[in-house]
């Protein structure tokens, strides 16, 4: 049944304030993301290749990472589970982690394991933006043992019993650490009234299941849900809405929340969808970590509440503030309270689609 009235502005700043001190488990594949800085010198004598003077370099949280430290910045309590090399930039991204208040007991440190970088090379001057001139992947995928699996669940267990965790979250990134097979472990060890949602790069159709069993939500960008589909969408809205109903009963999920990029957000449920305008411009700064951005909010605005259509909302909201940042970026909760408050058109705008 379509809701009669989209959210108000008083309820999505009340949910803001709500997710303060909301615990999320999250599943993930830990990504450092390195930026190495540098000044243009001169065009090299040998070949015809810039030559940066060096000016310094910043680790970031990235992929699964930026996911946990996304919930960090707006107030939440991330409770993360997955893996780090034993090399300079797993320890490097532990104490980043545990510097932003993050719980990092739950993260496995592997001796021989490669902590998966992203390396970006930006030159520009001094005192100007810095552009990527280049970017390498330091890349290694884990195994898990069964130890590993069952002190994933020992943890989820005992996190549990100190507190409910009222939502999970699986961010798979490739790497090793995101199973389909934890699933019912988590779900398990979680409870059945835990909400469980996944965003993944390459495989979201693994995690299949049937209500109550498998996912309950999933965040999936709109390339990622064409290759689901097999099909492209093509912008066309009556190809989006078979595909959004078909993909939500494929995974047995309650909900799907597809990322349109300056198209917005469609939200499908069992009764119908809610397509989200954007918020912000169509002209971005940087689109690096958005989807963590977006399946942060998302899963934290629920532990806090939510609907699932304010989740989708105030992840909106949240995407639109931080792809007009440089590089692999966070938001407050007060920047989204601005964006909440200054920018009424994505709740007001939403249009409804009932089955």
């Amino acid at each position: 049944m379509e809701p009669s009235s989209p959210p108000t502005t008083a309820r999505l700043l009340a949910l803001v304030d709500a997710m303060a001190g909301q615990p999320v488990a999250m599943v993930v594949d830990l990504v450092a993301d390195l930026f190495i800085t540098g000044s243009p010198k001169r065009i090299s004598r040998e070949a015809p290749v810039l030559i940066l003077a060096y000016e310094g370099e910043t680790l970031i949280p990235g992929g699964g990472a930026n996911a946990v430290a996304n919930v960090a910045a707006l107030g939440g309590r991330p409770l993360p589970l997955g893996a780090v090399g034993d090399d300079e930039a797993g320890r490097k991204l532990l104490a980043e982690l545990a510097r932003r208040g993050v719980e990092t007991s739950g993260i496995l440190v592997r001796p021989g394991y490669r902590t998966p970088t992203k390396v970006r090379i930006l030159g520009g001057g001094r005192h100007s933006i810095k552009q990527q001139i280049v970017r390498y992947d330091i890349e290694d995928t884990l195994a898990l043992s069964g130890d590993d699996r069952d002190r994933f669940a020992t943890t989820l267990a005992e996190w549990r019993s100190q507190a409910p965790v009222p939502v999970a979250i699986l961010s798979d990134y490739g790497y090793g650490a995101v199973e389909p097979e934890m699933l019912p472990r988590l779900r398990t060890a979680l409870g059945p009234e835990a909400l469980v949602v996944c965003d993944s790069r390459y495989r979201l159709g693994a995690f299949t299941g049937i209500e109550g069993t498998g996912l309950d939500g999933a965040t999936p960008n709109e390339e990622e849900a064409e290759a689901l589909y097999g099909q492209a969408f093509d912008d066309d809205p009556v190809r989006l809405a078979a595909a959004g109903r078909q993909l939500r009963e494929k995974l047995g999920a309650r909900f799907l929340l597809i990322t349109r990029g300056s198209r917005g957000m469609s939200l499908f449920e069992a009764a119908g969808a809610a397509h989200l305008p954007v918020h912000g411009t169509a002209q971005v700064a940087d689109v690096t970590g958005a989807g963590d951005t977006v399946i942060g909010t998302f899963a934290l605005a629920l532990a806090a509440g939510a609907t699932p259509l304010e989740a989708a909302l105030l992840a909106n909201y949240a995407g639109g503030v931080v792809v007009m940042k440089m590089g692999t970026a966070t938001l407050t909760p007060e920047e989204l309270r601005r964006a909440i408050e200054s920018d009424a058109r994505p709740r007001e705008e939403v249009r409804w689609e009932a089955w």
